[in-house]
C-alpha cells in the first residue's frame, strides 16, 4: 500500500452546531472560592461556576433537530400516548425486547426490578458493581458480588474486553448460594467502574448458556449498549462487517430484560426504561410503576420526552454517529496519554480515567485521592470531573466500613454531540498541569457524609 493509502486521515464530528450557549470563563480565585463552598465536592458546584462541564454524559447531550421537532409532537394524555406506542415500537426494533415499562430514569427501571425479583438473603452477581443498582439489590435485601474478570481491576492491562464476566468464579457463585438464592445474573454492557470496558459477544453467549444450565434470568444494564456493540464491531472476530444496530439486537437477544437510563445512548435530558421478555414479570412490573412512578404507559415520562428518545434511539445507532462518540472521547484519551499521565487502558466509550492512585502515591485511599484530583483540575482550569473511588464505593452495607475498590478513578465523561476538540485539548491540557502538580497533593477528610450514595452529597476539606 502507498502511504496516501496507509496515512491516517483526519475525522470530523457528523452535525453541525445551529445553536450555542454561551460559557463562563472564571478566575483561580473564583474557582477557589466555588470549591471551597461546595465542600470540595464537584457535584455540589453550581453549573454557571463550570468551564467545561465533564461531571456525567447522563442527560447532558445534545439533541438533534428531529427530537426538537418531536418534542413538538407530545401526546400529554395521561393514559395511552401516542409517543409510548412510538417508544415501545423503538425499542422493540432496536434492543429486541417485547415489552416496555417507562420510568423517569435508570434508577427508576432498578428499583422496579430489584422490588420484584429479589428477596432477603439473595444473591446478585455482576460484571463491577454500579452505585445506584447496587444499592436498589441492597436495599431489596440482595447482596452484590462482583464477577468481572480480574484484569478489570488493574488500570494497566489492555485487554479488548476488560468488562467481561469471570464465568468460573460466576459459576462458584451460583453453587455456593444455590440457583433459588440468584433472582438474575446482573450484566453490564460497557462497565462503567472499570473505565467504561465493553463485554465481548462470544462471553455474553457463554453467560447465557450457563444461565440456561442453572435455569437464571440474566438482566442487562443497556445504558451504554450501543458504545458496548461498537467495541465489538472494532475488536471482536465475525463482527467488523456488521452494522451496530444489527450488533446490539443481538446482544440483547442473549438477555430476557433490561434496564435503561436513555440520558446516555437514547440522546435525552431525561428518561429510561425497564423492558422484559416475560409476560408474568411485565405485568407486575406495570402495576407496580404505577406506585412508584406513573401510568404504565408514561411511567415519570412525559408525552414529548418519549418521542424525543423514541428518535434518539434511532440516532444513537447510526454508524457515523457512534463512531464519532467514541472517536472523541478516544482522541481526549490520547492527548492525555501523551502528557504521560497514568490512565485507565484501554481507553473506554464514554470517558477518560485518571488513575488518581498513581498521580497520587503519596495519599492513602482514607485521603480520598480521587476527590483530592478532581478538585485539583477544576481549580486548574473549571473543568468539571467526577470521583470514581472510595468516595463512590460508599460502606459496606453489614460492617459499615468503607469499600476499598482497587480502582481509584477520576472519570472525565464526554456528553454526547456538546463539545468540540478544541474543548477536549483545553482539557487535556488541564489535566497535564494538575498532573504536574502532583506533589503539592495533600488529601481531604470527610466532614458530611450521606447515608445513600454519599458521592452526590459528600463534603471534604483539605488536609
Amino acid at each position: 500500500m502507498s502511504d496516501a493509502e496507509t496515512r491516517r486521515r483526519s475525522w470530523a464530528e457528523p452535525w453541525k452546531i445551529k445553536v450555542v450557549e454561551p460559557l463562563k470563563m472564571t478566575t483561580r480565585a473564583q474557582r477557589e472560592e466555588a470549591i471551597a463552598s461546595a465542600g470540595y465536592n464537584t457535584f455540589l458546584l453550581r453549573s454557571e461556576e463550570v468551564y467545561i462541564d465533564l461531571l456525567t454524559d447522563s442527560g447532558t447531550s445534545a439533541m438533534s433537530d428531529r427530537q426538537w421537532a418531536g418534542m413538538m409532537l407530545g401526546d400529554e394524555a395521561y393514559a395511552g400516548s401516542k409517543n409510548f406506542e412510538n417508544l415501545s415500537e423503538a425499542v422493540a426494533k432496536y434492543y429486541g425486547y417485547r415489552y416496555l415499562v417507562p420510568t423517569h430514569q435508570g434508577r427508576g427501571a432498578e428499583h422496579l426490578l430489584s422490588k420484584m425479583l429479589i428477596r432477603a438473603g439473595d444473591v446478585v452477581p455482576g460484571n463491577m458493581y454500579f452505585t445506584t443498582t447496587r444499592l436498589h439489590q441492597e436495599l431489596a435485601g440482595g447482596t452484590f458480588v462482583d464477577v468481572i474478570i480480574p484484569e478489570a481491576h488493574d488500570p494497566n492491562v489492555e485487554l479488548p474486553f476488560k468488562g467481561n464476566v469471570d464465568l468460573a468464579k460466576l459459576e462458584e457463585v451460583i453453587t455456593t448460594a444455590g440457583p433459588a438464592r440468584i433472582p438474575y445474573i446482573s450484566l453490564a454492557a460497557t462497565v462503567n467502574m472499570a473505565g467504561g470496558q465493553p463485554v465481548s459477544m462470544e462471553n455474553v453467549r457463554r453467560v447465557r448458556a450457563l444461565a440456561d444450565q442453572y435455569g437464571l434470568r440474566v438482566m442487562l444494564d443497556a445504558t451504554r449498549a450501543v458504545e458496548n456493540a461498537y467495541f465489538i464491531q472494532r475488536r471482536e472476530a465475525g463482527y467488523a462487517e456488521k452494522t451496530v444496530a444489527a450488533i446490539l439486537r443481538e446482544l440483547c437477544s442473549y438477555t430476557d430484560g433490561c434496564t435503561m437510563s436513555g440520558k446516555k445512548d437514547g440522546l435525552v435530558n431525561i428518561g429510561g426504561w425497564l423492558s422484559l421478555n416475560d409476560a408474568a414479570l411485565y405485568e407486575e412490573a406495570s402495576n407496580l410503576v404505577v406506585v412508584y412512578e406513573g401510568l404504565h404507559t408514561y411511567g415519570g415520562m412525559s408525552g414529548r420526552d418519549m418521542e424525543a428518545m423514541a428518535i434518539g434511539i434511532a440516532e444513537s445507532v447510526q454508524d457515523d454517529h457512534i463512531r464519532a462518540r467514541v472517536g472523541q472521547v478516544e482522541y481526549l484519551g490520547r492527548k492525555i496519554m501523551e502528557y504521560g499521565v497514568p490512565i485507565v487502558k484501554p481507553i473506554g466509550g464514554h470517558a477518560v480515567y485518571l488513575d488518581a492512585r498513581a498521580i497520587y502515591p503519596q495519599l492513602t485511599q482514607d485521603e480520598f485521592p480521587a476527590q483530592t484530583l478532581a478538585a485539583a483540575l477544576y481549580l486548574d482550569s473549571g473543568v468539571r470531573a467526577m470521583e470514581r473511588g472510595v468516595v463512590s464505593a460508599g460502606r459496606d452495607a453489614k460492617t459499615g466500613e468503607h469499600h476499598y475498590p482497587k480502582l481509584e478513578l477520576v472519570r472525565l465523561t464526554i456528553p454526547r454531540r456538546v463539545y468540540t476538540q478544541a474543548h477536549m485539548d483545553v482539557t487535556a491540557e488541564s489535566v497535564a498541569a494538575a498532573y504536574d502538580a502532583r506533589a503539592g497533593a495533600r488529601g481531604l477528610r470527610m466532614v458530611h457524609e450521606p447515608k445513600y450514595l454519599r458521592f452526590f452529597q459528600a463534603r471534604f476539606e483539605p488536609l
